[in-house]
């Protein structure tokens, strides 16, 4: 067979993989504006005289908007589309986070950082991955979502040493300019490369034979994300999962992304240099998320999940005396602990789907990774709160890392008893209202 044959039989790039590009790209500078606040503590501080707490609370604000906002999200992505919800989004982040480079007051910094920022991310959050891997992705969702949620590593690492560098050459307002720069270069990307559904292509999605017919939403997205919830909260799987992402919110970007760079701080270690750390958990959790992925397509999630919750709750006990073996004993940290710092979403994705069915997943995913940010604003203020009070972070990764052994434990009794089966029936049936097949 000459070369023009076989280039000639190669099936032409699947346009779902375009729309995941897409998506990473979003999901990739929405972390790294997620990531800020760990760069911004300190030089406040230090301009402002604002305490740890007082900056942790509009942190805590953004993190919990971030959450909340997710599963009426999905239901407006739903209702208007991806395309328009998304470049919405980035026009929001675009503004706040400039703004916020004028800043003089505390109650500013809550209102741009926490209220704007925080619903612009909460529009761009990991509910928009689990949505674009419904949609577009018949076979492999699980590989798909894994490298998704992975775009957070990334946006991580190649954001935070450039934005730490940037803040030590030119000031913190530099870094919130510089942000809010990468969101407005998305906005045409997003608007002429984005589709909302295969069907808008004539395509059935990548892996599947048939074009599944285009439904458009007409409930309103308020009243479509309350019914969900209202779901959730008589089911005892979702009770379990939000309570076990709660944990791993406050686990990681709540106390680890939002503290980790002060506590080295407190022990000699230059910003500059805790930045590459969080940039290294970054390298370490493209690889771990991915395979988290790749092996939920495979393994039971339920055991995915003890290790992972396990393993993080032993790595957060050893940090406080990682200080003791200088930078050697913190890059072993970053090494394990990144391994394993969100690749807990494609396997909670993957339980969701089996509790609620695939075309509630998303949004109920939605509802559980509301969970998880609350547990992150917790974890922020109250990291914070433990260091002013006590003049060390000690306590509060102790009580992290106990609080990821019971969540282990909590993982194993998803899907098991009679409320796991009827919640599962229920949502299979519809009782969350009408679904597009999210």
């Amino acid at each position: 067979m000459s070369m023009s044959d076989r280039s000639a039989s190669r099936p032409p790039l699947h346009y779902a993989w375009v729309v995941m590009g897409v998506t990473f790209a979003v999901l990739l500078v929405g972390a790294g504006i997620r990531a800020t606040p760990g760069i911004l503590i300190v030089p406040l501080e230090r301009e402002f005289g604002w305490s740890p707490a007082t900056i942790s609370a509009a942190v805590a604000v953004n993190i919990l908007l971030y959450g909340l906002l997710g599963p009426f999200a999905v239901a407006i992505m739903e209702r208007f589309g991806l395309r328009r919800t998304v470049v919405s989004a980035l026009a929001v982040l675009t503004i706040g986070v400039a703004s916020t480079s004028a800043i003089t007051r505390p109650w500013q910094l809550v209102a741009l950082w926490g209220v704007v920022v925080g619903s612009g991310t909460g529009m761009v959050a990991l509910v928009f991955g689990a949505t674009v891997a419904n949609r577009w992705f018949a076979t492999n969702r699980g590989l798909v979502l894994g490298l998704l949620t992975a775009s957070s590593a990334t946006g991580q690492l190649i954001f935070l040493p450039l934005l730490a560098r940037l803040g030590e050459s030119f000031g913190w307002r530099a870094v919130s300019l510089t942000v809010a720069g990468a969101a407005l270069l998305l906005i045409p990307f997003v608007a002429l490369l984005l589709r909302d559904r295969p069907a808008d292509l004539g395509l059935p999605p990548y892996g599947g034979t048939t074009v599944e017919p285009r439904v458009v939403s007409t409930v309103n997205p308020a009243v479509r994300a309350v019914k969900a919830l209202r779901t959730g909260l008589g089911s005892r799987d979702w009770w379990l999962l939000a309570g076990s992402f709660f944990v791993c919110g406050a686990s990681t970007n709540g106390l680890i992304g939002t503290h980790l760079i002060p506590a080295c701080v407190d022990h000699g270690i230059p910003e500059v240099q805790a930045a590459g750390l969080l940039a290294l958990m970054g390298i370490f959790d493209f690889f771990g998320t991915t395979a988290s992925g790749w092996l939920t397509d495979r393994v039971d999630s339920r055991l995915l999940l003890f290790c992972y919750y396990g393993l993080r709750g032993l790595s957060l006990m050893f940090l406080p005396f990682s200080f003791d073996y200088s930078f050697a004993g913190l890059s072993l940290f970053a090494v394990f602990y990144g391994l394993d710092w969100i690749a807990t979403v494609p396997p909670t994705v993957r339980l969701a789907e089996k509790s609620f069915g695939k075309e509630n997943a998303a949004l109920m995913f939605g509802w559980i990774a509301a969970a998880h940010q609350v547990g992150a604003a917790s974890a922020a203020w109250t990291a914070g709160f433990v260091r002013t009070a006590t003049g060390s972070y000690l306590g509060a990764f102790v009580g992290a890392g106990i609080l990821c052994l019971g969540a282990s434990l909590m993982v194993l009794f998803v899907g098991f008893g009679p409320q796991g089966r009827a919640a599962s029936g229920r949502s299979a049936s519809g009782s969350t209202a009408p679904s597009p097949a999210a």
